[in-house]
């Protein structure tokens, strides 16, 4: 390569590193000082702009003798994050409090002086956004990232332009993080993925999540940003000429059709671009909506006008149309999405929408919020605004119920993932609910309250009975039959629902209605597991070694431990086996299991005893290591077909030797509490010692249609794996369900099968077989 096509990519690479604000590259304060009055002054009704004047020269006086990592004066970065919120258009409060928001942590100023000078409303912001400041982060503890989580939507529930402050000064945090060290990029970067990114976007402000993500991913993969940069720049001139010909020619129909409409076209963000090559496995020639042309109307009645326009142009792709205006995301975004076929053959995406929704795709909250002031400077406090915050008040509901970090971490997760399948479904009243893909009566009746959940009966869609297992279809009007004679929710439903939310609230029942019961049978199968692994229980029950086990579950108190292990939200094993560990750590010497099992009759099994070779295990040509067991007959359990890589435990079954069963394996999980004195340590052999094939059995979900099982046929014929068995069943509503059986050769191969098997279209689900 030259030197002239070096230089080429590297000012391309300059432009785009160009492309966030300028004001990182100002050392000038008072040139940022009037860009920020001019910025509020496009939006602001009122001229009086003396509380922000005040701020800055606070804040300037508070900072002057600090310097930020790159040399400049302090002052530049509250500037740079009131610039921010001014591009936001809040308030003057919430721009005051982002001038000052590092005063009380970083200077000798207080609370109770900022609340002197400028008002308690200003002052609080200022001490929520210090106290999340204070915040420590560590992508390796569950506990403590769920911890700094709660007390965030905390903040946020007091006041919400806390969060937003503090999205506007992680953004210019992230703006400027070269001049930090390389671990400290990766830890900053590594937080603002996790956590400031999903919340900006669930707060539906995307001109802060973008630029968030993309600056995330350059510092965590630099090398997959650079290459993006670069490979993107090299057909940029032909690409920028095909997205001109496509606006040019949707603009001219447009006009011809007397819509009134702004038409033009952007590249995806590179981490958009990013995660779509990791999620379907492809390079980047082989995404084809690296673009989109955007059409914004005055009017929803034009939106759908444009929208048959350029139905009529071009040819739409099947399944790739998204009506978001009658269903919006419920971070209130709205747009119609639709692929298309280009004149050359090459698909691309256009979105259509009115101005106001363009403005809450690039602003969310703070487009729409009760403290936006109105024309005449008086603050709206409307119900609609309050509406929308209900996500908000859900999380907390959902926090103050859990006491378990870790449960609460994967539900906070699984809200934050929007890029999720989603049915939509209305109440008897009209109203819409907003479920994941495969939810039930069940699932519904849990998102209108606790209390429906848990006197449910029965349900009715479109006004006919239907029982609980009935996957909800969008448009479904459902109706949920309660009782007050109604015992509670069933175990079984927990293998029903698909939301989060309602496995969470029957849980959450169990654990309330049944704890007693719960601890006494907890108490009771772990004494049965230690008298059967010949461990005396007062030697485990030491409070180290059991606040090692609270810490290592997110539990408060022993008896939830019990308690968990009683609803099978544990098992007896996991928690001995941790007891055991910090056991042996103390006596600094191995433990002797005591006999394990009784001799069983016609299987030819020796079990160790104390005084023999405590450690040995047997290896055994299935390729699975059983502890304690000689010359003992092994064989793979049909209900749920364990294959190498999964986590196995071991049946004892009289004349037939050793069944091995997946940890997960329905059988296994009920199994009554006189028969888990059979149960016995397995595991696969090491790697290199594996060989051999496994059967394996799956279910695909699917909405019927010609040609499903031949797509899903091709991907075994390419990965050359053989299927033993197909069972194929469509209900009355449409959904497949396809059983398949095979053989594979570890978990590694299946879990790879599976993805891509989830990429097939009309695909909703699989699910291994658990029993």
């Amino acid at each position: 390569m030259n030197n002239t096509e070096n230089t080429t990519k590297l000012e391309e690479i300059k432009k785009v590193e160009a492309s966030v604000k300028k004001m990182e590259d100002f050392t000038d304060p008072e040139e940022l000082h009037q860009e920020l009055l001019a910025g509020i002054r496009k939006y602001h009704p009122s001229a009086d702009l003396s509380l922000i004047e005040k701020a800055y020269q606070v804040a300037a006086e508070a900072h002057k003798d600090q310097k930020r990592k790159s040399g400049e004066p302090y002052i530049i970065h509250p500037l740079c994050v009131g610039i921010i919120l001014a591009d936001l258009e809040m308030d003057k409060e919430t721009i005051a409090a982002g001038l000052l928001h590092d005063v009380v942590e970083d200077t000798v100023m207080t609370y109770d002086e900022i609340k002197e000078e400028f008002g308690e409303e200003v002052a609080q912001l200022v001490d929520g956004v210090t106290k999340l400041g204070q915040l420590s982060y560590s992508a390796d503890k569950v506990e403590v990232q769920a911890e700094n989580l709660r007390k965030m939507f905390l903040a946020m529930a007091k006041d919400i332009r806390v969060i937003i402050i503090k999205l506007a000064d992680r953004l210019h945090n992230m703006r400027t993080l070269k001049y930090m060290r390389p671990e400290k990029q990766k830890e900053k970067a590594r937080e603002t993925m996790d956590i400031y990114a999903p919340i900006a976007q669930r707060l539906g402000i995307s001109k802060i999540k973008v630029e968030l993500d993309d600056l995330s991913l350059k510092y965590l993969q630099p090398d997959v940003y650079y290459d993006l940069v670069e490979k993107i720049a090299l057909r940029k001139t032909e690409r920028e000429k095909f997205v001109q010909s496509i606006v040019d020619h949707v603009k001219k129909h447009i006009d011809e059709a007397g819509i009134k409409a702004q038409v033009d076209g952007r590249v995806k963000h590179f981490f958009s671009i990013y995660k779509k090559m990791v999620n379907q496995d492809k390079t980047l020639d082989q995404i084809y909506d690296l673009f989109a042309v955007r059409i914004i109307v005055d009017t929803v009645k034009d939106c759908y006008a444009a929208l048959g326009v350029i139905h009529e142009m071009y040819t739409p792709i099947p399944g790739r149309f998204k009506d978001y205006i009658a269903m919006p995301k419920p971070n209130m975004y709205q747009s119609l999405h639709t692929t298309l076929i280009g004149p050359n053959g090459t698909p691309f995406e256009i979105q259509i929408r009115t101005f106001e929704m363009h403005r809450t795709a690039e602003y969310g909250i703070a487009a729409h919020w009760k403290y936006k002031e109105q024309s005449d400077g008086k603050k709206s406090t409307g119900n609609q605004e309050e509406a929308k915050m209900t996500w908000l008040r859900q999380i907390l509901e959902w926090q103050r119920d859990m006491s378990d970090n870790r449960e609460f971490m994967n539900l906070l997760k699984s809200d934050l993932d929007l890029f999720a399948e989603n049915v939509y479904c209305f109440t008897p009243a009209g109203d819409v609910k907003n479920l994941p893909a495969g939810s039930t009566p069940i699932d519904f009746a849990y998102s209108v309250h606790s209390a429906v959940g848990n006197k449910m009966v029965g349900a009715r869609v479109n006004g006919k009975l239907v029982n609980i297992d009935y996957v909800i279809q969008n448009g479904d009007r459902v109706e949920v039959i309660t009782s007050q004679n109604s015992k509670g929710p069933s175990r079984d439903w927990l293998k029903i629902v698909k939301s989060t939310q309602a496995k969470n609230k029957i849980n959450q029942w169990f654990k309330q209605e049944l704890k007693e019961d719960n601890i006494v049978k907890g108490q009771s199968l772990f004494a049965s597991y230690c008298k059967a692994k010949g461990i005396v229980q007062s030697d485990l029950l030491k409070p180290e070694f059991m606040q090692a086990v609270m810490a290592k579950y997110g539990f408060r108190d022993w008896d939830s431990v019990m308690a968990a292990i009683g609803h099978g939200g544990l098992k007896e094993g996991q928690v001995g086996n941790r007891l055991l560990e910090e056991y042996k750590k103390k006596q600094k010497k191995e433990l002797t299991d005591a006999q394990v099992l009784q001799a069983v009759e016609n299987t030819g099994t020796q079990v160790q005893t104390a005084g023999k070779d405590k450690n040995r295990r047997t290896h055994n040509k299935s390729g699975i290591v059983v502890k304690g067991i000689d010359d003992v007959a092994v064989r793979f359990a049909k209900c749920c077909s364990p294959v190498p890589g999964d986590e196995i435990v071991g049946f004892v079954t009289r004349g037939r030797g050793v069944t091995i069963h997946r940890t997960d394996c329905v059988n296994m999980i009920h199994l009554p509490g006189e028969d888990r004195v059979r149960l016995i340590d397995a595991e696969w052999q090491a790697a290199g010692d594996m060989s051999g094939r496994y059967p394996a059995e799956i279910k695909i979900f699917g909405n019927n249609r010609t040609g499903l099982l031949v797509d899903i046929s091709k991907i075994f014929t390419e990965r050359q794996i053989d299927m033993i068995g197909v069972n194929s069943r469509t209900s009355k509503q449409g959904t497949a369900t396809i059983s398949l059986s095979f053989e594979v050769g570890s978990r590694g191969e299946l879990d790879s099968l599976i993805a891509k098997l989830r990429q097939v279209e009309s695909v909703i689900d699989i699910e291994r077989t658990t029993g």
